[in-house]
């Protein structure tokens, strides 16, 4: 009898523990705190902002039993750019969202704006990078942390984005969200999804984004942000753009899987190595038809570069399909109608160095959640 209790005992604890482990972890991120002040203006404090509106949307978030939240800090308290990096490492989170306000000399200048990691040359994601990168100024021996970093160079900003595009692709889709919600919820001006080189992201090692939630130094935007209201609105617009990305990319019934924010797209140095021969680039424009019903295809890359889809650009893949993204190309390998053949394409493409791929869904040519596909 004792024998049987600890059996059941040892199963419950490792049912617990197993569960747990399926659970989508968020890690939030209040920018800036205790002796970094960030953007100030109208009196409307950035840090203040940033951690008020954090600490509504992972309200909002543990409603859900699904999800589990990280804080990298809930009070008004210092943290370094690299221990927020190692908090969310160390949970093993499934996204990071780090929160913001903008701020600009024009203070006539407004709106929303949700960045990804990424490689610009465009003076203003420059600046606000530079902008949000100068508190490592604040700490002790911040050159030889951040490898040189030098808050006043453009060179340094671009430097620290060029070997973090891993989770792009899931980053973009994360960010995309953000701003459709911010939209929904909001009468402020969607300014998009941008890249640039954040410290705060640099080591990060999952889907991260970093949201400037609006302009403090707008007067009439500012007192938003600093109000209950405009964070309520604001909240709730981040939270359920999680949840949307919940619900897409990972199903806890069905881990091994479906489980895609596991399964993030391969780096584009994979892919941009072979770009398109001068001798190709004149190429037959073909009319995109439609597969009707449900079609499953594997999201190999992303890339900036549109290259021909023949087998030698893609490690001897075929077929190979492509779908531009604003200033990006996703690319496809595969099209199948059964989930067990696409499974096993999968892993054909992973076989091929592709590692981080992973499937997509589409009905009737629209881009669906792969667990409604499935179902």
């Amino acid at each position: 009898m004792y024998k049987r209790i600890v059996f059941v005992a040892i199963l419950m604890l490792f049912s617990f523990g197993f569960s747990q482990s399926k659970k989508f972890k968020v890690v939030l991120d209040a920018g800036h705190g205790g002796k970094d002040y960030g953007a100030v203006y109208h009196g409307n404090i950035e840090k203040n902002i940033a951690l008020q509106t954090v600490l509504k949307v992972g309200a909002i978030l543990e409603k859900d039993p699904q999800i589990d939240v990280v804080f990298t800090r809930k009070s008004d308290v210092f943290i370094e750019l690299q221990q927020r990096a190692n908090i969310a490492n160390k949970s093993k989170g499934s996204i990071f969202v780090s929160m913001h306000c903008n701020a600009n000399k024009n203070q006539a200048a407004e709106g929303n704006e949700t960045y990804v990691m990424g490689i610009t040359r465009n003076s203003s994601n420059l600046e606000v990078a530079k902008n949000e990168n100068e508190v490592v100024t604040l700490e002790t021996d911040y050159k030889i942390k951040y490898d040189g970093y030098d808050p006043n160079s453009p060179e340094s900003v671009i430097g620290i984005s060029i070997l973090q595009e891993e989770h792009l692709d899931q980053s973009i889709e994360l960010a995309g969200r953000v701003q459709e919600f911010f939209t929904k919820k909001t009468d402020n001006k969607n300014r998009g999804v941008k890249q640039a080189g954040f410290l705060v992201l640099r080591q990060i090692t999952m889907p991260r984004v970093l949201i400037e939630m609006g302009f403090v130094s707008n007067k009439e935007e500012g007192e938003f942000l600093n109000s209950e209201t405009g964070q309520d609105l604001l909240a709730e617009a981040i939270a359920n753009a999680i949840m949307d990305y919940k619900n897409e990319f990972f199903n806890p019934s069905n881990n091994d899987e479906v489980k895609e924010d596991e399964k993030v797209p391969a780096k584009k140095e994979e892919i941009i190595e072979k770009e398109i021969p001068k001798k190709e680039q004149i190429i037959k424009k073909v009319e995109k038809t439609i597969e009707k019903g449900i079609v499953f295809k594997i999201q190999i890359s992303t890339s900036t570069k549109e290259l021909v889809t023949i087998p030698s650009n893609f490690k001897g893949l075929s077929p190979i399909s492509v779908e531009p993204s604003g200033s990006l190309f996703k690319y496809f390998y595969a099209s199948e109608k059964n989930y067990d053949i696409i499974k096993q394409k999968l892993e054909e493409a992973k076989q091929k160095g592709y590692t981080t791929a992973f499937i997509v869904a589409y009905k009737d040519g629209i881009k669906i959640n792969v667990t409604d596909a499935i179902k």
